[in-house]
């Protein structure tokens, strides 16, 4: 299967590392006209300089980002909505201006961009909006549920979209990554366990923490996430919409996608 993405435009949010930076590459590989986004205009101008792309620095969690954004991208065909926060907190301790702050970066920032650019894809009949959730929002991390609580947010707010394109040419999905190796993961192994290699580093992570279920017994890699989500952008994925995609290595005991 060949996936030619080369008469399609593409956003992905929050993509100057990680799994974003990995699906813009993936994006771009396919032949799609990529634009890269985040807060830092040296890191969007570097990243978008090494892949090729081209790159927006805007904060697309605040409406006044997202407008600017806008402004200077008034269209695309594929909307990636990668961006996001997460932190460790206890729930209640949690104040309102966190809440509010988690909701706005990681749920907000998707309504506002997806309620712009998706009717122009309805008119085209063709597009791809895909919401960057995660396997926390469907088993809510206890020293997270902020986070976990925006992730299914973003679940509920993908199936609604798609219900209202229906039939239109226009698809919405959710990708729902397991944990995942970047590089703040990589920097907390190095304070977690001072002195070891990678490979042990990696071992040690995963039997202590969230991903010890995983049936890959190791982290799941950006590019790993990055290839579901150039399929889901594709024309090979027309039939797949208002979906919860899975791509977390077995990590949630279901075999109810």
């Amino acid at each position: 299967m060949e996936i030619d993405l080369s008469t399609r435009s593409a956003l992905v949010t929050g993509s100057t590392a990680g799994i974003g930076e990995a699906t813009a590459q993936g994006l771009a590989a396919a032949g799609a006209d990529v634009v890269v986004n985040g807060l830092s205009a040296d890191k969007v101008s570097e990243t978008a300089k090494r892949l090729g792309v081209r790159g927006i620095a805007a904060d697309v969690g605040t409406a006044e980002g997202v407008a600017t954004l806008i402004e200077q991208l008034p269209d695309v065909d594929i909307l990636v909505n990668n961006v996001g926060v997460f932190a460790a907190q206890p729930v209640f301790e949690i104040p309102d201006d966190e809440w509010l702050r988690f909701f706005q970066i990681n749920v907000l920032s998707g309504v506002r961009l997806a309620r712009h650019y998706t009717p122009r894809m309805v008119d085209r009949g063709w597009g791809r909006v895909i919401f960057l959730s995660s396997e926390a929002g469907v088993q809510t991390p206890t020293n997270m549920v902020h986070y976990g609580l925006t992730k299914s947010a973003q679940l509920a707010l993908s199936r609604g979209m798609a219900q209202e394109v229906a039939g239109t040419g226009v698809t919405v999905n959710s990708v729902l990554p397991g944990p995942t190796m970047s590089s703040g993961v990589v920097a907390m192994w190095d304070d977690l366990y001072p002195g070891l290699d990678r490979t042990e580093q990696e071992r040690r992570f995963v039997a202590e923490g969230r991903a010890a279920t995983s049936l890959l017994h190791r982290l799941i890699r950006p590019h790993e996430v990055a290839n579901l989500i150039t399929y889901v952008a594709s024309d090979q994925a027309a039939a797949t919409t208002g979906s919860a995609l899975s791509v977390d290595g077995g990590l949630v005991p279901t075999i109810i996608p």
